[in-house]
């Protein structure tokens, strides 16, 4: 699953919820990373036991959870001027 879709597979969970339950229900869940892919219970699993309010505090603690994996590549942004002393592309203007 997208990361977008957690809050929309907890929605018919009743709340609140610990972790524990929700890692019971939904722990089997597969997100998928930029590089691979990890189960919901491991992500909860590791923020520790934690009460959700709701759908959405689900979602935010699998977002705040989930490790350097879910992001493309590391460090790099395309938005960023380049460091003094280094040199970077040209400016495109579009």
């Amino acid at each position: 699953m997208r990361t977008n879709r957690i809050e929309d597979a907890v929605s018919g969970y009743e709340f609140p919820a610990t972790s524990a339950e929700i890692i019971d229900a939904f722990g089997d869940e597969r997100i998928e990373l930029a590089n691979g892919s990890e189960t919901v219970g491991d992500v909860l699993g590791r923020m520790g036991a934690e009460v959700y309010d709701g759908p959405r505090d689900v979602h935010d603690a699998v977002l705040c959870g989930l490790g350097h994996e879910a992001v493309g590549r590391r460090y790099y942004s395309d938005r960023d001027a380049p460091s003094p002393g280094e040199t970077g592309p040209t400016q495109v203007s579009f």
